[in-house]
Parts: structure tokens; sequence; C-alpha cells
């Protein structure tokens, strides 16, 4: 991959013509960013800017107003490619606080970047099964999983899937991994329209049920739908702990993106 060629299509498609990711929310363009609102349990913040030193304190000033206004907590999301240089410090000198640094990472769906090709699916372990949500059970199947394997609250999961399987079905793939009937792991995948990267989220495993296998079978089934609708590539956001297992598979890195977060 040319990487500096796929990370100026990412910003293209994701970030500066991001579509709105859920029912009810709305994108738009203004004061030198690309924003999102919606319900609270959306998703609510920057995806794009374009500022400069001169620029950068007033906009951030104007967003700030603008969310608090309507009651929202919102995300600055910062790439290590943004400018200014300097934003990160002018975010938390505002008010935000920074979540720990993800780095975002893309692999060739077409173009098999393991021998064994990524969308081929490991052998699972004895007596599990994946499981492609498509209605409100199965839902609660992930939001279980979520809560167990990441201690936090899932209500916002629940909200946003439910609003996409009703009205947008054809924009998440959400799967499951049943050991019996007990869910034990759980990932989605994002399906912009008209643009080449699929976006893999959420992947979550039990505490003990990790080391076995499950994130990877997540990832190929995945990248196998994600072939299937003719995406190009799949990106991530990885943690420090999925980022070798990734790299292992034959994702690259792009950049780096830090959440910022205001409200709460």
């Amino acid at each position: 991959m040319d990487l500096d060629a796929v990370r100026e299509l990412f910003d293209g498609q994701l970030r500066q013509a991001a579509p709105a990711d859920g029912p009810g929310t709305r994108v738009e363009h203004v004061d030198g960013v690309v924003r999102q609102t919606g319900a609270a349990d959306d998703w609510n913040g920057i995806r794009w800017s374009d500022l400069d030193a001169s620029t950068a304190d007033a906009a951030i000033a104007a967003q700030i107003r603008f969310f608090t206004a309507r009651g929202r907590a919102f995300e600055w999301k910062l790439y290590a490619h943004d400018r200014p240089g300097d934003l990160g410090e002018r975010l938390i000198a505002a008010g935000f606080s920074a979540e720990p640094e993800e780095t975002v990472m893309v692999a060739p769906v077409r173009v098999p970047p393991t021998a064994a090709g990524l969308s081929d699916l490991p052998d699972l372990p004895e007596g599990v099964r994946l499981l492609r949500v498509t209605d409100a059970a199965g839902v609660e199947l992930m939001v279980d999983v979520h809560a167990r394997a990441f201690g936090t609250d899932s209500g916002h999961l629940r909200h946003r899937l439910l609003s996409r399987l009703r009205e947008e079905p054809d924009t998440v793939v959400p799967v499951v991994a049943l050991a019996g009937d007990q869910p034990v792991s759980a990932a989605r995948m994002e399906l912009p329209p008209g643009a080449d990267f699929a976006g893999l989220w959420g992947g979550g495993t039990v505490a003990e049920w990790r080391g076995r296998g499950l994130y990877r079978a997540l990832i190929a089934f995945r990248a196998r739908i994600a072939a299937e609708r003719g995406y190009r590539y799949l990106q991530v956001d990885a943690s420090d702990q999925s980022r070798p297992i990734l790299e292992r598979l034959g994702f690259a890195p792009l950049t780096t993106t830090t959440p910022y977060v205001y409200g709460s």
C-alpha cells in the first residue's frame, strides 16, 4: 500500500466528507470543522478540522458553546497529522480531557495480507459459533459482552445498534461469538455508503475467553463480508493490546488518533 495515498483517501472520505453515522444524526461543515450532532446516546463530536494557529482557539470555543448549549458532551477526534501541531494542547487548555491514544491501522480487503488470506476463518474453539446480529435479542447479547469485557455501561451501544438495524441495516454488521448459548465475544463493522473503507469497531472478549482466537475470527468474519460488498480496505482504531495482533494479520499503521472529550 501507498500509505500516504491511503491516508489522504481516508481523510477525504471518512473525515472531510463524512456521512452521518446513524439515524437522527447530522453532519455539518462550519467554522473550519466537520461536526456530527445527534441524541445524547449518539456520537457527538468533531471529525475533521482545517485550522491554524490564528483560528484554532476561536474554533474550539465555538464548538464548546455549540455543544454545551444543546446539553451534549462531545469528542474532538484528533489525528497526529492534524494542524496546528499544538491542537491537543489547546484542547486541554480549553477544558478537554485526553483519552488513550490509538493507532489507525488499515489492510487491503481484496489483496490478502497474509498467505492464508485475511478473510479465511480460523478454526474456532470447540462449541463456539459466530452469529450475525440482526435483531434486538442479538443486540442484547452484544451489550452483555461489552459490559463484561470493558466494565462500562453499554446503553449507548444498544441505542445505536437498534437504530441502525431498524433504519439503516445495510450500513452495519454486528456479530457475536457464542459458546453454547453464552455470548463471549462481540464486534461490529461500519459500512459507510460510497466509501472505500469498512470500519472494524468494538471488538471485545470476556476475560476467560481471551487468547483463544476469537478476535481473529471476528476480523475474518467481517473481512469476508466487506469483500463481498466491494470495500477496498479494512480500518481499525487499535489499542496497544490489539495492535500487535493486527500487525501479524497484515494491518499497517496509518496514523494515530486521540479522543479529546468535553463534558460527561
